[in-house]
């Protein structure tokens, strides 16, 4: 028997299917949402206690109730990945809640000269291209691949490091500006403490008792910070020894010359250890290394690299060509670089750096994706 339906029992029933929109914007002490059912549809807005997930799940509830839409509607949902980071993904992902987290720089403005800007104007737009993204076009922002718990755990060892080396140097020029101050020089090695009361200055009196103790407790911080700097060497050389894949990817990038122990662990850590990139493209553009042309008419420019990403990885990059440059120097892609851009200047050769950098973290993703030794490369002994 043929069952006819009337269009409003059609409207009714893609009514039921349609999933409630809802869109983050985060702030420190409170968020702002934005419900909607389609496009054209006025959004609905609420604002409750930021980190109140028990106000929130009454307020996804409400929503469905005002909106008229069954209990058992797919709420979809996205906010720009800022300071919260991903831990609010994972507890709308345990709630059955269809998250995406968003790059804030990808998403789309007014290119007027002056703009009305206010959170409940972003929380509309966010959620009118939240629902363009789930009709289809993917194009409209850049979503943020979310790392595991143990993988996004695992990459403040590094990053910790990185601190601390920053801390280092700046205790280490402060203490060396301080001297020049007074007009000496020591080098900060063995006993500092000692060395500083037997200095002299330019009329042979000793350091100011004042600047001496200064002296004291920044070389004590600074010691602090290098006990601190070989506590997470040995942490690190314990972490590359275990059996997961970031400490296998590790071992087999310090397989390759030009490639140490920092530089293999953070491109297993942030790179190649849950990433999955699934051609080169996505390799290049993660960090930026790739091409913004400018065209439009018979006018045609390029804008140099896109430096979209993460700032530190691109410059670890790029210091990761100088050190293949230097022992790799008869691989091909150390060949191409000579060829194309080692007769050049200063500014050819820097541009040129940027662009084998490009070349080596996708030669070092296929070795570690497919065992495809870059050609021409050396391993070590």
């Amino acid at each position: 028997m043929l069952t006819v339906t009337t269009r409003r029992e059609r409207e009714a029933t893609s009514q039921e299917r349609a999933p409630l929109y809802l869109s983050f914007e985060l702030g420190e002490r409170e968020w702002k949402l934005a419900f909607a059912t389609g496009l054209g549809a006025r959004p609905r807005h609420r604002t409750l206690r930021a980190r109140d997930l028990e106000r929130l799940d009454a307020e996804i509830a409400l929503a469905k109730d005002r909106l008229q839409l069954a209990e058992s509607t797919q709420v979809v949902s996205c906010y720009e990945a800022g300071r919260e980071g991903f831990w609010l993904h994972r507890a709308l992902v345990a709630r059955r809640i269809a998250n995406v987290v968003v790059d804030a720089a990808s998403i789309e403005v007014n290119r007027r000269l002056r703009r009305a800007k206010a959170d409940r104007l972003d929380n509309e737009k966010l959620v009118e291209m939240l629902m363009r993204f789930h009709a289809g076009e993917r194009r409209v922002w850049h979503v943020v691949t979310v790392p595991s718990e143990v993988d996004e755990d695992r990459r403040h060892l590094e990053r910790e490091r990185g601190t601390l080396i920053q801390e280092q140097t700046r205790l280490r020029n402060r203490l060396q500006g301080l001297l020049a101050n007074q007009g000496v020089m020591v080098r900060l090695r063995g006993d500092v403490i000692a060395a500083l009361r037997r200095v002299r200055r330019w009329d042979g009196s000793a350091l100011p008792p004042q600047c001496l103790a200064r002296c004291a407790h920044e070389w004590a911080r600074l010691a602090r910070v290098g006990e601190a700097l070989r506590a997470l060497e040995r942490e690190r050389r314990q972490a590359m020894a275990a059996d997961d894949d970031a400490a296998c990817i590790s071992r087999k990038l310090t397989q390759l010359r030009a490639v140490g122990r920092t530089l293999a662990w953070v491109w297993a850590t942030e790179l190649f250890a849950w990433r999955g990139f699934r051609n080169r493209r996505q390799v290049g553009s993660l960090l930026g290394l790739t091409p913004t042309p400018s065209q439009s008419g018979d006018t045609r420019r390029e804008l140099g690299i896109a430096k979209h990403g993460n700032a530190r990885l691109r410059s670890l990059a790029v210091e990761s060509a100088w050190f293949w440059l230097r022992y790799q120097p008869q691989s091909a892609l150390s060949r191409w670089y000579q060829r194309r851009f080692g007769a050049g200047g200063p500014r050819l050769r820097r541009i040129g750096i940027v662009a084998l950098a490009r070349k080596l973290l996708v030669a070092l993703w296929r070795w570690v994706a497919f065992d495809q030794l870059p050609e021409g490369a050396m391993l070590k002994a």
